[in-house]
C-alpha cells in the first residue's frame, strides 16, 4: 500500500475554507493524485481539508470518507508561553530551542520534557492520534504490533488522506518513533504538500512504513503556481 498524506491548501482560517490560491493548489494536487493512481480518498472533517480533497474526488470519480480523528490539533493544545511568557504556537517557537542545551538528545519517551513542548498540552492529542491512526491502518489491513505491523490483509491500494500540518507531523512522529520536539524543530509542511509512505507487503507477513517523500510540492511547479513555502519564502 502507498499512503499519501496531503496537507490542505492555502487557508482562510477564520472561515475554515480555502483562499483563491488554495483552490488553485487543490486543483493542482488533484492532478497529482490522478497521476499517482489514487483509488481511495479520506479526509479530515474540517472544511479546508474537505475542500482540498474535493477536486481529487471529482477528477477520479471517488467518494471521500471522513476520518474524525484526522482533524487539526486545537490551538489550546499547541500553545506554549515559552520562552518569553507570551502564548504562541509551538510551531512559532524558534527551532533552536528544541535542540540546544542537550534537548536534541532527549529520547522519544522524554520528548515532553523539552522546553517549549513541556509547557504545551500536546500529550493527550498525540496519544489520540496514535490510537486512532493505528485503528485506521488496521482497517486498511495493517495491525500495529510492538514496532512493526502485521499484514492482516494484503493491500495494494493507493490511499490519500487530506489533513493538517500539526496533526500530520504528530502522526509521523508516532509512526517513525521520532521525538516530537525533533519533528517540530526540523520538519515543516507546505500547503498541499504530499508525503508518501510505503507499506510493503512482505512475504513474511510484517511491514513497517517507509517515507518515500515528504511534503512534496512538484504539482504546484507543474501547474505554474508559486513555489512559496506556505505564505512566504521562495524555495
Amino acid at each position: 500500500m502507498l499512503l499519501y498524506i496531503v496537507r490542505h491548501g492555502d487557508p482562510d482560517y477564520a472561515t475554515d475554507t480555502l483562499t483563491e490560491r488554495g483552490i488553485l493548489q487543490a486543483e493542482a494536487v488533484a492532478k497529482r493524485m490522478q497521476a499517482s493512481g489514487i483509488n481511495r480518498i479520506f479526509s479530515s472533517p474540517m472544511g479546508r481539508a474537505r475542500q482540498t480533497a474535493e477536486p481529487t474526488c471529482r477528477l477520479l470519480g471517488l467518494d471521500c470518507q471522513i476520518e474524525e480523528w484526522a482533524h487539526e490539533i486545537s490551538n489550546d493544545c499547541l500553545y506554549t508561553p515559552f520562552p518569553d511568557g507570551v502564548p504562541k504556537s509551538i510551531t512559532n517557537v524558534q527551532n533552536t530551542y528544541y535542540r540546544e542545551n542537550h534537548a536534541i538528545e532527549l529520547s522519544y519517551d522524554r520528548t515532553y520534557e523539552c522546553p517549549g513542548i513541556a509547557e504545551a498540552d500536546m500529550k493527550a492529542s498525540v496519544e489520540y492520534i496514535e490510537k486512532s491512526g493505528y485503528e485506521f491502518l488496521e482497517r486498511l489491513g495493517y495491525k500495529y504490533d510492538e514496532g512493526i505491523f502485521r499484514i492482516v490483509e494484503r493491500n495494494d491500494d493507493r490511499v490519500a488522506l487530506f489533513c493538517h500540518a500539526a496533526m500530520a507531523r504528530a502522526w509521523l512522529s508516532v509512526l517513525f518513533h521520532i521525538p516530537l520536539h525533533v519533528i517540530w524543530a526540523s520538519f515543516s509542511y507546505t500547503h498541499t504538500g504530499v508525503t508518501v509512505l510505503e507499506f510493503a507487503n512482505h512475504e513474511n507477513g510484517v511491514t513497517a512504513p517507509k517515507c518515500l517523500c515528504f511534503s512534496d510540492m512538484s504539482h504546484l511547479y507543474a501547474e505554474g503556481l508559486d513555489m512559496k513555502h506556505n505564505h512566504s519564502g521562495e524555495i
